[in-house]
């Protein structure tokens, strides 16, 4: 293995280490097309939402284009859903999910875009407020939960896409009752699509949802004519409504204890901050200031969320009053369909088979989004903590893991989109919960302690939804289970094989410490690995002469002692900045924080060598103790056998034993 490593002048002081490639001589055709654009994205991966360096930014409106072919897609299902949960009560719970939709989850999300502008979204927000092992763990622990969210966005979009092919008047009988393999087919094609190379193109995108609204507006509307020409309809409704359930009171109490079932609707806030590196700023405005995009996207989220509002209850209103319910069973002609069933029985089958294309069409796109979201939320945190190979940062065999997860989700739900509801709705609602306890934690951060209210009062009622969702249909959370499980194994897995990986990513030295290795550069290096501690003279001039005597030394000239504070052991990948200091008027030290001792003193040396041309050595002492406990103690907290752990990441980083740095141990 060969590790690439970029010089650059040493009077700039800076040094970056770039990711492992192999020699040309051991190219292999099918692992490099897997592999491709894996050392590109090394240090700063570029996701598919992630907006390039040369890609022309877009209009707030065009982008909620983007996103809505996830949030307004659920109009081919989410109607049905909530016929199915909540009976004639449907309207009245989908209006309380519009209540929570405008007064809690969008203002959360305003929240959330403004402190995470360029596209990190709350799983960004809590890694910055939470940190070191526990604030990892819970990552780990709601990318789980995303992981379930975007995967059974891919699986039930295709299912539901199924359904409405099936249904279909115009589609061949000896077709029909293969939704799984349909269903597979529809998200091995997407998966093609991403293996080939996918470019999101938000003139797509602005296309399918303008013309699926607009369907969905002439099928509303045409639904809408016909409860207000046919009173008979809406009396039969509301009488069953009395007959039911009585009093206002208890059907509003029922409506909020089904409302956790309709919490698919809620879909697509996640993604609406995902996508707002493609929103156009102001003239002038800075990365660190990006005010104009902040503001555009909340014009977005809140847009979408309006018109999606208008939609959900609307579109409850038509299909609870014209539909008869048992057309919403399981095998019912509803099913999963409502609205594409009102179409083909007031429009006519051509009618209803061309809005049947755009709802496929729109929920293959909610499909690929919810792909991309994937491809940019895992390589951006799993390799960055070293919690998973390195090849994760790469699209294809990324994309080929999630393709071959969608397949057995959709084997194991059967391609059902009412089972796998559940599911979604556990997904959508944990990320929602972990987003109002984000900016929870970043109002008390602020002291805004009226906000630190509201925000607290949306999470606990986002964390009530969470819990009835999940007693109600544990589905969702066995899966996030197994994908919890699976992360956390393969987490530990890589973050073991990677132990001795160089996770240095830049370096760079001040102009004292430049200056000291200047000095030293024209004679023999000479280090020694210190563990600070009161930092007195006295501490210097015994470690100088236990140094002196484990190696049976007589010259105690030229030397210079390095020191590491650990910072945050939990994090992997890391820049360090060395710093020069002079201390009791005798002794040049070198100290640079860091999240592991090994790996920056590695760093270190490699540096030295590659700006002064010379091989440094330094001096080491052994560590006490049980060599297992010790290497547990540097996994964990970043130290513990430091000298042997050092000299393997040198021997991986430096394949030329005659060009490493030379380690000495007494």
């Amino acid at each position: 293995m060969n590790t690439s490593q970029e010089p650059l002048p040493p009077s700039l002081g800076r040094f970056r280490v770039t990711v492992a490639t192999r020699p040309p001589t051991e190219r292999n055709g099918l692992r490099d097309w897997l592999l491709r654009g894996l050392n590109d994205r090394a240090q700063h991966h570029q996701g598919p939402h992630a907006q390039p360096e040369h890609e022309k930014p877009h209009s707030w409106w065009r982008v909620m284009c983007l996103t809505g072919v996830d949030y307004f897609s659920t109009l081919g299902y989410q109607p049905g859903i909530a016929a199915l949960a909540a009976g004639v009560l449907s309207p009245i719970a989908t209006l309380i999910l519009v209540l929570v939709t405008l007064l809690g989850a969008l203002p959360v999300y305003r929240r959330v875009a403004a402190d995470s502008p360029h596209g990190e979204g709350s799983i960004a927000m809590l890694v910055r407020l939470l940190s070191f092992w526990k604030g990892k763990l819970f990552v780990l622990v709601l990318l789980g939960f995303a992981a379930t969210d975007f995967i059974i966005t891919i699986t039930l979009s295709a299912a539901d896409a199924t359904a409405h092919v099936d249904e279909n008047p115009f589609w061949p009988s000896s077709l029909k009752g293969h939704e799984v393999i349909v269903t597979l087919v529809l998200v091995a094609l997407l998966g093609a699509v991403f293996l080939k190379g996918f470019t999101e193109a938000i003139g797509i995108a602005v296309g399918l949802v303008g013309i699926y609204l607009a369907l969905n507006v002439a099928v509303i509307g045409d639904g809408l004519f016909r409860v207000v020409t046919h009173p008979d309809q809406v009396g039969d409704w509301t009488t069953a409504l009395t007959t039911q359930h009585g009093n206002p009171l208890v059907m509003v109490g029922i409506a909020l204890l089904v409302f956790p079932k309709l919490a698919l609707g809620l879909s697509g806030f996640e993604t609406g901050v995902a996508v707002m590196p493609h929103v156009k700023g102001d003239p002038g405005e800075t990365p660190q200031n990006p005010v104009g995009r902040i503001r555009g996207a909340k014009r977005l989220l809140s847009t979408a969320a309006g018109i999606m509002s208008v939609f959900l209850i609307t579109s409850s209103i038509v299909t609870t009053v014209l539909i008869p319910q048992q057309a919403f069973e399981p095998g019912g002609e509803a099913n999963g369909r409502a609205l594409a069933y009102l179409a083909h029985e007031n429009l006519g089958n051509v009618f209803g088979t061309v809005y049947d294309l755009s709802t496929i069409a729109i929920l293959w796109f909610a499909g690929a989004s919810a792909m991309a979201g994937l491809l940019n939320l895992v390589p951006r945190y799993l390799p960055k903590f070293g919690m998973a190979p390195s090849w994760s940062r790469a699209v294809r065999p990324m994309v080929l893991v999630f393709t071959g997860t969608a397949f057995l989700i959709t084997i194991i739900f059967d391609a059902d989109v009412d089972a796998q509801g559940g599911a979604y709705a556990t997904g959508v609602l944990v990320l929602i919960t972990s987003a109002a306890t984000a900016v929870t934690l970043s109002a008390r951060r602020r002291r805004q302690h009226g906000r630190t209210v509201a925000f607290a009062v949306i999470a606990l009622i986002f964390t009530y939804t969470t819990i009835a969702n999940v007693a109600e249909r544990p589905d969702g959370v066995k899966i996030a289970g197994c994908f919890i499980a699976g992360i956390l194994l393969v987490s530990l897995l890589s973050r073991l094989y990677r132990a001795f990986e160089l996770r240095v990513t830049h370096f760079e030295a001040d102009s004292v410490a430049q200056t000291f290795l200047r000095e030293c550069g024209r004679r023999k290096i000479r280090l020694i690995a210190n563990e600070p501690d009161s930092r007195d003279a006295r501490e210097y001039s015994a470690k100088i002469a236990q140094i002196l005597a484990d190696n049976d030394m007589a010259d105690d000239r030229d030397v210079i002692f390095v020191e590491v504070t650990v910072t945050d052991a939990s994090d992997f990948e890391t820049e360090l900045h060395l710093k020069g200091e002079v201390l009791h008027h005798r002794y040049r030290i070198l100290s640079v924080q860091s999240s592991s001792v090994p790996s920056a003193i590695a760093a270190l040396l490699l540096y030295i060598r590659d700006t002064t041309g010379r091989r440094p050595h330094i001096y080491f002492e052994w560590t006490e103790g049980n060599p297992a406990a010790n290497f547990l103690r540097y996994l964990i907290f970043g130290q513990g056998e430091v000298a042997p752990v050092t000299r393997e990441m040198l021997r991986q980083a430096e394949p030329d034993r005659n060009r490493r740095p030379h380690i000495h141990v007494g």
